[in-house]
């Protein structure tokens, strides 16, 4: 299960979300990936997040999808 890959991933990262978030984030980084669809989409998460080159790209997408998470989250406590 590739989610279980991105808990994985996000645990190493020291980053922890709720399960709606993971949710979330996990569609939104195998679609951003093209790996959304691929038999076996955990084996292909997996394998990106061995290549240091993919593992470089797949935390600066998560970095920046919580940065666009909290700016929304801001935005919406301030209205």
């Amino acid at each position: 299960m590739s989610r279980a890959v991105l808990l994985e991933i996000l645990n190493d990262m020291r980053i922890f979300l709720s399960s709606l978030e993971v949710e979330q984030l996990h569609r939104e980084l195998l679609t951003y990936f093209g790996l959304a669809g691929v038999l076996d989409e955990c084996e292909a998460l997996e394998n990106a997040w061995r290549d240091p080159y993919n593992k470089r790209e797949i935390e600066e997408f998560i970095k920046a999808w919580l940065r666009r998470r909290r700016r929304v989250e801001e935005a919406v406590i301030k209205m």
